[in-house]
């Protein structure tokens, strides 16, 4: 698919089906009743159509480069559908800045004076391998999704409300991952956040829901004001906002933040202090989107929405927003080693944690939640190490992990769906007999999050504990791709490149920073103990999983009272997504692992063909040591659940009573909202108290008081408007006479 203009026809519907839908469901959605689907449906459909059309397109014309050209050079297309913005010399750059080097004003140069910069912002979208498979995932879930919601919402009064809001999170989703420069990128993270508060207080009439959703908003904006301290960072720095190279009015050439201009300079981006508080920013950004330590929070709360809102939004999409805002901007991470370590470091401490609650929740909406928390930690541990290796792992467990976790969250809606309601796992069991399909599927989905082979999560898991492994020993992985190198380089089709430590060779422009090699060997010993914290967490995922497995389908048959006589399996408009999710959850990880298609294909992405990050590659390999560990790590845990939980009877504590001290601390979940609570939210209830109470009093005081001083006057006054005739007589005579008599003293004097 050469042809520029059907690509750019194909880039602009995906995120414009979705938006007409949107409109179409909200102007006729009380006419269609309970057919308001349709639009939504069949604009995410085809929505869905044209991503992967998008995808086939671009990855025959990245192997066709590849055909002819190594390494593959970065693939993108941008197109500007309007200008938003554009004020001309807005901003002159501070000399010896990235940005003081543009333009072509040969007087200024001489002057030794940097020359002043438009401020330029586009409706610009771009077309990479990246924002092709984001778009793919979160247009073909959304569509399976959206599907399953006709048979779960299907009673609900606010049916032609919820399809119209699905619809709006797909298009603002989609034009986040293809949006082109950073301001765009902030003005669609908004809109998601928007849909995302709407989607989780859907039953705003239930208080839980609404103080869910009040929190979910909160809690994110303060990643989102990280994120645009970023933008105004990144302005100051670059000069521009844009991620491409744009031409200025007199001829010169502005370089993109991330364009092919400043990727192919080594000393193109800005490190040291400025270029830590940029890449620290956009990680606070990414910790609220994605529900990272500190602010993670939000999401097990957010489960109060319908459940196919939360596998739409804290599953496939909007939670991997954080893991593609740090993925896009690999080149600006990569000049700051520091922010790469600290990365790694959030995104493991947040699995470990996440995973050790999910051993002691009862409810098995909050337990997919934690996991899916602990999930999106493996990916930011993977992107901290630095690597295309760690960079095209963690887009890897984003993608499978797209596939399971939609799979458990909707398995978990059908349990809930036939069980009135109920959702505590500890009220029903055995439900493999009432509920084959969901038990089989639920299953398949657990197999894959716990790392079993051959399951999606086993290949995508194993890749993430490989980038871990190569950053802790990586002297020991060099030494092994030295004297392999050539052999593996043939057998991978030449498409890899040597494998460095990567503190050991970014050079970009920074501010005192640390001998490589001291830095290297600290990284190596911080990235040993996040393996081992990773594996940890990798025995602890197989455990809760398979504990609500054994909780909810195992033992003798147990239905709640709410679901009355009447449980059975859930429609097919319902299972027929649980399916093909299913499916895709079993074959999806051995194809994109066994072909090397998805990691070839990410690496022509602009931000991944960085010299920095190209430089990092290494031969494709089987670490067979590796994925053993895992796997007895799996094996460990799904062995201790069933020992503790395999056909249970009972509604009392199995397992949870051997861990003593430790089942408080987890299932109030290390006490963190409490700390919260303490430290952030009752001394600003208490500030609010003292600043109502100020105002009522002083302010309020004050106004009073200067409305007092016309009403006081105006009181005296008024007792001489009495109406009596004889009393104005009575007033102008003495009038009168003072006037006489004032007259008669000034002519004595």
């Amino acid at each position: 698919m050469q042809d520029p203009a059907l690509l750019t026809l194909l880039l602009v519907l995906v995120p414009a089906l979705p938006l007409g839908g949107t409109l179409l469901t909200v102007l006729l959605g009380r006419r269609l009743g309970s057919q308001a689907h349709w639009p939504a449906i069949v604009s995410i459909a085809a929505a869905a159509v044209v991503a992967v059309t998008l995808v086939v397109g671009l990855a025959s014309d990245v192997a066709d480069k590849a055909s002819r050209v190594q390494p593959v050079p970065p693939v993108e297309m941008v197109t500007t559908l309007w200008q938003w913005v554009s004020i001309p010399e807005a901003y002159v750059p501070a000399v010896g800045s990235p940005a003081s080097q543009v333009g072509e004003n040969l007087s200024a140069r001489a002057a030794g004076l940097p020359e002043a910069l438009p401020f330029s912002i586009g409706i610009d979208l771009r077309l990479d391998p990246l924002t092709a498979i984001m778009l793919a995932v979160i247009t073909c879930v959304g569509l399976l999704v959206a599907i399953y919601s006709i048979g779960y919402m299907h009673d609900d009064p606010g049916y032609p409300r919820f399809f119209a809001l699905v619809a709006a999170f797909v298009f603002s989703m989609s034009m986040l991952v293809a949006a082109s420069n950073f301001l765009l990128v902030y003005v669609f993270w908004e809109a998601v956040g928007a849909c995302s508060y709407l989607l989780i207080g859907f039953w705003f009439q239930k208080p839980a829901a609404a103080a869910a959703a009040k929190k979910a908003f909160l809690v994110n904006r303060v990643g989102d004001f990280g994120l645009a301290v970023a933008v105004f960072l990144l302005w100051m720095t670059y000069g521009t906002l844009n991620f491409h190279d744009t031409t200025l009015a007199d001829g010169g050439l502005l370089p993109g933040i991330l364009g092919t201009e400043r990727l192919g300079e080594l000393g193109g981006y800005v490190g040291g202090t400025v270029g830590t508080a940029i890449c620290l920013l956009l990680l606070l950004a990414a910790c609220g989107k994605s529900a990272q330590l500190p602010l993670h929070v939000w999401l097990p709360d957010a489960m109060e929405g319908p459940t196919p809102a939360s596998a739409l939004i804290h599953a496939a999409t909007m939670v991997t927003a954080g893991v593609y805002l740090v993925a896009r901007s690999a080149p600006l991470f990569m000049a700051c080693p520091s922010a790469l370590t600290i990365v790694s470091i959030v995104g493991a401490t947040t699995a470990l944690v996440a995973a050790l609650i999910g051993t002691v929740q009862n409810d098995l909406k909050r337990v997919l939640a934690y996991s899916t928390i602990s999930q999106l930690g493996y990916m930011f541990a993977s992107l901290g190490t630095g690597t295309l290796l760690g960079f095209t792992a963690a887009i890897f467990h984003l993608v499978t992990h797209a596939f399971f976790k939609a799979l458990l969250f909707l398995g978990a809606g059908s349990v809930m769906h036939a069980m009135g309601g109920v959702i505590d796992m500890r009220r029903f069991g055995g439900l493999r007999r009432v509920m084959p399909t969901t038990a089989a599927t639920f299953l398949v989905g657990s197999l894959a999050l716990a790392g079993v082979a051959p399951f999606a999560g086993f290949f995508s898991k194993d890749e993430i504990l490989a980038a871990l492994h190569q950053q802790g020993w990586s002297h020991h992985a060099a030494e092994h791709h030295d004297g392999d190198l050539h052999e593996d380089h043939a057998e991978s089709g030449g498409t890899w490149l040597q494998t460095e430590p990567v503190q050991s060779h970014v050079r970009f422009a920074s501010l005192s920073n640390p001998s490589p090699e001291s830095q290297a060997a600290d990284a190596s010993g911080t990235f040993r103990l996040l393996y081992w914290m990773s594996l940890f967490t990798a025995a602890l995922t197989a455990f809760y999983t398979f504990r609500a497995v054994f909780m909810t389908f195992t033992g003798p048959t147990r239905v709640p009272e709410e679901a009355g006589h009447h449980a059975h399996e859930s429609p097919r408009v319902m299972t027929l997504p649980l399916v093909i999710l299913a499916v895709a959850a079993t074959v999806s990880g051995w194809l994109l692992f066994s072909t090397q298609w998805l990691a070839n294909f990410l690496a022509a992405t602009p931000s991944l063909a960085a010299p920095a990050v190209a430089a990092t590659a290494t031969p494709h390999a089987f670490h067979l040591d590796l994925a053993l560990q895992g796997t007895l790590a799996a094996a460990l845990g799904i062995v201790l659940a069933a020992i503790g939980h395999l056909g249970r009877s009972s509604d009392g504590p199995q397992m949870e009573r051997f861990l003593g001290p430790l089942e408080p601390l987890f299932a109030n979940r290390f006490y963190i909202d409490e700390i919260y609570a303490a430290l952030v939210v009752r001394p600003l209830e208490f500030l609010a108290l003292v600043a109502a109470g100020f105002d009522r009093s002083v302010i309020d005081g004050l106004v009073n008081l200067v409305a007092a001083v016309p009403l006081g006057l105006g009181a005296v006054v008024r007792r001489l408007q009495s109406g009596l005739l004889q009393r104005y007589a009575v007033a102008g005579v003495l009038g009168t006479l003072l006037v006489v008599l004032a007259l008669a003293w000034r002519l004595r004097a």
